[in-house]
């Protein structure tokens, strides 16, 4: 049997710390993963005066799987983005962000299970064409939707139904104002939903959606939309079920995927064995489904559910007043 390889990037700030407490748990399910550990983001900028070295990036095209922490770009003029950067150097189209809710935690709703699946290389969050003038007194960006990228999410989104026997997609737009992209984004999904009879298919104009996301998200299941508007509503839906610490995301291309917590790297309690890992643990979770180990998945989630359900020994975000180490004993008590 071949044994799988995983870039593992440990990140910045608090990264480390519940990166570490992720592995410990793949290990003790049994993945026998073998882990190559590379840098960026601050953490490499320090060391060697790179945000993305090239040996991390060789090393995440060889291995094809990469888990990742949280990564810190620097503030100011000349530094982009690191996530934007390996999405479209790997053409990482599709961001998968699941949330759902957990008993225990301290969220507002329950009974969440949303998918959103966010276009995640192109649209106006991507960066291109950014041009200030030389008075200082106006700022443009391009916002550029092409029909194969619109096409690729779409399906990604009603193949993700399919597969997990989802009965819903709600196609999230501003076609009636951004009609040229947003209104190419709009007819693309219209016309794919057509190959789907099987799954409900909703139109939202992306107000609207946040309003409703808000007043009543038990009506969502899947949610698709441009690279925009997937960025805000994905953080929107993780506030639904406890904010950014409950809420993974994949990065998912043809030949490349990157799993990674998304929230920051909390440099404030660096250090302080404070974090929780929750984010991370499920974006392994996300993996494993991925690599078709579904089993081990469902063990992990289990456990996890279970630790946060009694309140043993979690972190202070979920109402404990534990840290990073007991959390993660609890976990692997568990399993």
């Amino acid at each position: 049997m071949m044994i799988q390889r995983i870039t593992v990037i440990p990140g910045d700030g608090i990264g480390p710390s519940i990166v570490d407490s992720t592995l410990k748990i793949l290990d003790k399910v049994g993945c026998n993963f073998e882990y190559d550990f590379v840098n960026a983001g601050l953490t490499a900028l320090e060391s060697i005066g790179e945000l993305l070295p090239q040996a991390t990036l060789d090393t995440i095209a060889k291995n094809k799987i990469t888990l990742k922490g949280p990564l810190t770009t620097p503030v100011g003029d000349g530094f982009t983005s690191v996530n934007v950067t390996l999405r479209q150097q790997f053409n990482l189209y599709a961001n998968m962000r699941p949330v759902s809710s957990f008993k225990g935690t301290k969220a507002r709703y329950e009974n969440i299970d949303i998918v959103t699946i966010r276009e995640n290389t192109q649209g106006l969050y991507s960066g291109a064409g950014q041009i200030i003038s030389e008075d200082g007194l106006t700022a443009e960006a391009t916002s550029i939707v092409t029909r194969s990228g619109s096409e690729k999410i779409v399906k990604f989104a009603y193949e993700l139904a399919v597969k997990e026997g989802r009965k819903k997609v709600t196609i999230v737009h501003k076609a009636n104002i951004l009609k040229s992209t947003s209104g190419l984004f709009l007819t693309v999904a219209r016309e794919i939903s057509k190959q789907y009879p099987d799954i409900t298919t909703n139109e939202m104009i992306v107000d609207n959606a946040c309003m409703q996301l808000v007043m009543n998200p038990q009506q969502f299941d899947i949610i698709v939309t441009t690279n925009l508007f997937g960025d805000i509503i994905s953080d929107l839906c993780a506030g639904l079920v406890g904010g950014l610490g409950m809420a993974p995301g994949a990065n998912i291309g043809d030949e490349v995927a990157i799993f990674e917590a998304v929230h920051g790297s909390a440099p404030d309690i660096a250090g302080k064995n404070l974090a929780n890992p929750t984010s991370v643990i499920l974006a392994a979770i996300q993996m494993l489904e991925y690599l078709n180990m579904p089993d081990k998945a469902q063990k992990i989630m289990i456990a996890l559910r279970s630790a946060i359900e009694a309140g043993d020994r979690t972190t202070r975000d979920l109402g404990g007043r534990s840290g990073t180490t007991d959390f993660t004993a609890a976990m692997l008590e568990r399993l």
